[in-house]
């Protein structure tokens, strides 16, 4: 996370190649990038850009989700299999013989993520997934992200979108003019004002009220909403049996 400018794009792009280091070195499980190819990367790192007109081409969202799965070596019937189930699970079936670019710039995004999620990378990248997406695919996201967690995959997301992160709950790494000045939970860094000031980021609306109601004895570093109502009862029941 971080302003405009902040350098997380760039960082990202190193992961799977796209950019190479010119001072240090970058190492994906082990393997030094400025050593191996784009391709031979990818197959493990998965990236879903910002603008989603970057990664299309194909002339159908059935071919574009195909695409790397043929390129990887799968099956046919592990490529049928795999589409469908990207199809679903983006709400795509019925754009399936549609060609991406006649889609809405939302519509577009999902297919970019489809068309990564097919081949089922070890690790995720997404650059600001969130945009253009209404509450519902931003809760299917949600659910697939906590889903690749419990299967120990990697899930690295560029976002400005606070809410989701809160929802999320993650490491947060934030970044301003190509350095990290934060590392840690998001509860620490999401309730810290002058953090999130600097790198022109807002408070998530669950903390902006908790910390409305520091002075009534509520805890200001609250992010989720499940422990939001356990701390409003908590409280309720101290008034009710002091």
């Amino acid at each position: 996370m971080g302003q405009n400018g902040a350098g997380k794009t760039t960082f990202i792009k190193h992961f799977n190649g796209l950019l190479k280091p010119s001072l240090g070195t970058v190492r994906v499980n082990g393997v030094e990038t400025t050593k191996t190819g784009v391709a031979t990367l990818a197959r493990n790192v998965g990236f879903v850009f910002q603008n989603p007109d970057n990664q299309l081409f194909s002339e159908t969202v059935e071919d574009e989700i195909a695409f790397a799965l043929k390129n990887f070596g799968f099956d046919k019937e592990t490529i049928e299999k795999r589409v469908t189930w990207a199809l679903d699970f983006l709400s795509l079936y019925q754009y399936r013989k549609t060609s991406p670019f006649l889609l809405s710039g939302g519509e577009r995004k999902r297919v970019a993520l489809a068309s990564v999620l097919a081949w089922d990378p070890e690790t995720l990248v997404l650059d600001e997934p969130t945009i253009g997406q209404d509450h519902e695919q931003k809760e299917k996201l949600r659910q697939f992200i906590i889903q690749l967690q419990a299967k120990k995959k990697t899930v690295i997301m560029v976002t400005h979108d606070v809410e989701f992160v809160a929802e999320c709950n993650p490491r947060v790494i934030l970044m301003r003019a190509g350095k990290i000045i934060a590392n840690g939970p998001a509860k620490d860094i999401l309730t810290t004002p002058k953090l999130l000031e600097e790198s022109s980021l807002v408070l998530p609306q669950i903390a902006q009220v908790f910390t409305k109601l520091a002075h009534i004895g509520l805890p200001a570093d609250i992010i989720d909403i499940d422990e939001a109502e356990t701390a409003i009862l908590s409280k309720a029941k101290e008034k009710k049996h002091p």
